[in-house]
């Protein structure tokens, strides 16, 4: 579930084919793990196609694609429900037919399970490029047509007339399972819609400001540390002299340049995305995606912003970024925006941004916003204000601010926003996951329940239990089982 905002969900800045079906989005990484190069996992079941319309709005166009899905029939009983998890943005991950608590539902209630790859994402490619002109095809709303008729073509050809669909997802696709149920209700019976970032919006300064929550309920001195060490970078920034001295600290590739604001704010998200990712997936039983850092949690980094024999701050800072390029086994950081322009532009399905990034970042600039600026003061980190994250939008699609705008407002038009008018849809998020800041935390109806977990992270509810697991996680997976029997009956 990787999804991070302008690439986390669900972030801008990825540039990597991620494992799970969620992003990972999400669902992106805007720490050091977008340097990292995955290959796909291998896995006992087969992938299938689909032939699926590329434009569902437009009756004249009969051009279609093929659409990757999976099947897991093991715990299906005739008559039962059909679970379908949604893809989100990056590559559908098989690992999700064989772990995963919509499993442990699924046998429990005799379910036929199928997961359905996000379109543009993985290896669903319904045009022969990345173009600008492209990724006009890609958008939540094709992505919900896409559900639609491979839910109305796979219930007519398996003999599943009858059987009531549940819709899962996570972050990204989180969103998706509600709106699939808000705006095909005659299609989807129910939905499982955790850490969904129902509300678009431009500026998501909030998120940051649940990161200086997050780490300040491990230690509340560690954000205090972790602004003064940005704080510190930003002013060394200034002075071209200390450049050496950082390309040391850091490990950069090659000598820090700082030629315009995009260079230094590019600079400071990177390293601040170690924390995001860290805080977002805090504690996450997600080994069996097959990702890397699983073991780097909030109390790893505060621990080293804490150890004052490393030295300042700053140094400290520093550190906490050689411990993140030792996990991911990174030699050294590229921190040139010029050449994250190259790598975002690429319009080729083998580019290094084809992996998700290209895609997900025009989805941000033409339906959702979700920027996580530095523009709140509550926060522990400076330097990639709004401004930053807009003008990628104009750099990589020509989208101007107002076009943004414009298509922000559009989506909260079209959904509701935090004002969901449906029946049949939980909704589950973690206090510590900074995307519950966009999400439904409090109950809206009794239909439209909320689950708010405290102590858990992005999508926690959906991994795999184990016996170290909070027992309100325990609890709320219990919950949300309990509600979908009943809406089964």
């Amino acid at each position: 579930m990787a999804f991070h905002g302008s690439g986390s969900l669900l972030r801008n800045v990825a540039l990597l084919v991620l494992l799970s079906v969620f992003v990972n989005g999400e669902g992106q990484y805007g720490g050091f793990r977008r340097f990292q190069h995955y290959s796909s996992q291998r896995t006992v079941f087969d992938e299938q196609w689909f032939t699926q319309r590329l434009d569902h709005f437009n009756g004249a166009d009969s051009r279609v694609w093929k659409q990757r899905y999976f099947v897991n029939e093991a715990f299906y009983k005739p008559g039962g429900p059909v679970f379908l998890m949604i893809g989100g943005e990056g590559p559908a991950n098989p690992a999700w037919m064989q772990n995963g608590t919509w499993l442990t539902y699924a046998q429990k209630l005799g379910a036929l399970c199928l997961m359905l790859e996000h379109r543009f994402y993985g290896e669903s490619h319904p045009t022969p490029d990345l173009s600008t002109d492209s990724l006009r095809f890609l958008s939540s709303r094709q992505a919900l047509a896409d559900l639609a008729h491979f839910r109305s073509v796979t219930a007519e050809t398996r003999g599943l007339a009858g059987r009531k669909w549940v819709a899962f997802g996570g972050s990204y696709p989180g969103s998706l399972a509600a709106w699939f149920r808000l705006k095909y209700p005659h299609l989807v019976h129910a939905s499982v819609a955790t850490s969904a970032p129902v509300h678009a919006t431009v500026n998501f300064p909030e998120y940051l400001e649940v990161v200086w929550r997050s780490l300040a309920s491990e230690n509340a001195e560690c954000p205090v540390t972790v602004k003064q060490a940005s704080s510190a970078l930003v002013e060394r920034l200034k002075d071209p002299k200390t450049y050496d001295n950082i390309t040391k600290d850091f490990n950069l590739c090659s000598k820090l340049q700082i030629q315009t604001e995009m260079d230094s704010a590019y600079f400071l998200e990177t390293l601040a995305g170690n924390f995001m990712d860290v805080v977002q997936y805090n504690e996450d039983n997600r080994g069996f995606e097959g990702v890397t850092g699983t073991n780097i949690t909030i109390k790893v980094l505060c621990s080293v912003m804490g150890d004052t024999s490393l030295g300042d701050p700053y140094a400290r800072y520093a550190a906490v970024a050689r411990l993140m390029m030792d996990t991911f086994s990174i030699k050294c950081v590229n921190i040139s925006y010029k050449s994250y322009l190259g790598d975002m532009t690429d319009t080729s399905w083998n580019g290094p941004a084809a992996g998700g990034g290209r895609q997900w970042v025009y989805q941000t600039c033409t339906e959702f916003g979700f920027y996580q600026s530095t523009d709140s003061p509550n926060q522990p980190f400076t330097g990639f204000p709004l401004v930053y994250h807009v003008k990628q939008c104009a750099d990589f699609y020509n989208v101007s601010a107002e076009q943004l705008a414009a298509a922000v407002a559009q989506t909260n038009e079209y959904y509701g926003g935090y004002d969901i008018r449906s029946t049949r849809i939980v909704l589950p998020n973690g206090s510590i996951d900074p995307w519950h800041a966009l999400g439904v935390t409090q109950d809206i109806t009794p239909d439209l329940p909320a689950v708010f977990i405290k102590g858990t992270a992005h999508c926690a509810n959906m991994y795999p239990a184990r016996s170290q697991d909070l027992p309100q996680l325990a609890l709320a997976r219990d919950h949300v089982f309990l509600l979908l029997q009943r809406w089964l009956k």
